[in-house]
């Protein structure tokens, strides 16, 4: 029983940057495991990058290396991807996901039981 919540899209030009936030209830222990990813009309939801709640070492989309940073307030139970020199091709709704037990798979967006509505994020050329 996770339930998740997304905030923090919105518009920017290319070159800027943007913070979401994932604020999570229910289950926030050690064992749950935390994901981005992205999606666009036409096109598969696409991993973005995931960290276990414990503080396991992140996992990053190689499009975005470099560029995003996943983080967590463990006492906020919130989760936080900064994204800067963003892109657009960065654009598209992105969600918060929560798995319970394991790190497998962790940009395999099927494993994931719990999603948040989506924050829209938009990059202007």
């Amino acid at each position: 029983q996770v339930q998740l919540a997304e905030s923090g899209g919105g518009l920017v030009q290319a070159g800027g940057s943007l913070r979401l936030s994932c604020a999570a209830s229910g289950r926030t222990d050690s064992d749950i495991f935390l994901g981005w990813f992205r999606q666009v009309p036409g096109k598969e939801r696409e991993f973005v990058s995931a960290m276990g709640w414990s503080g396991a070492s992140p996992y990053y989309a190689d499009s975005v290396k470099g560029r995003f940073t996943i983080l967590r307030d463990y006492g906020a139970n919130t989760v936080y991807l900064q994204m800067n020199s963003l892109k657009p091709e960065d654009t598209g709704v992105y969600y918060c996901a929560a798995k319970v037990g394991t790190d497998r798979a962790p940009g395999t967006a099927q494993w994931y039981p719990y999603w948040g509505q989506g924050t829209q994020v938009t990059v202007s050329s």
